[in-house]
């Protein structure tokens, strides 16, 4: 799945939802599922760590959506590799 394709998922199952929440509540439940799978990265399994970053990837479509902005513009910044150095591998000391 490409990430607008997901982005368009997402805004027509949550967007209404997520719109009435808004943006500040929205990244406290990213920042309560990142923690969520920091706690399965540590301890849990492969299906719990898809689970989480699953999770995780959904809220920041949210928040790119009630920003209005497209995940596939934020990805390009590491198209070419390192966006500091551009380097891929990374140079940067």
């Amino acid at each position: 799945m490409h990430l607008a394709e997901l982005q368009d998922v997402i805004a027509r199952t949550y967007g209404e939802r997520d719109a009435a929440r808004g943006l500040p509540s929205s990244v406290a439940w990213l920042a309560e599922e990142v923690g969520e799978l920091a706690q399965a990265v540590r301890k849990g399994n492969d299906a719990q760590r898809l689970h989480e970053l699953g999770d995780v990837l959904a809220w920041l479509t949210t928040i790119a959506g009630q920003l209005g902005l497209s995940l596939e513009d934020a990805a390009a910044r590491y198209a070419d590799g390192c966006p500091r150095c551009d380097a891929s591998p990374c140079s940067c000391p």
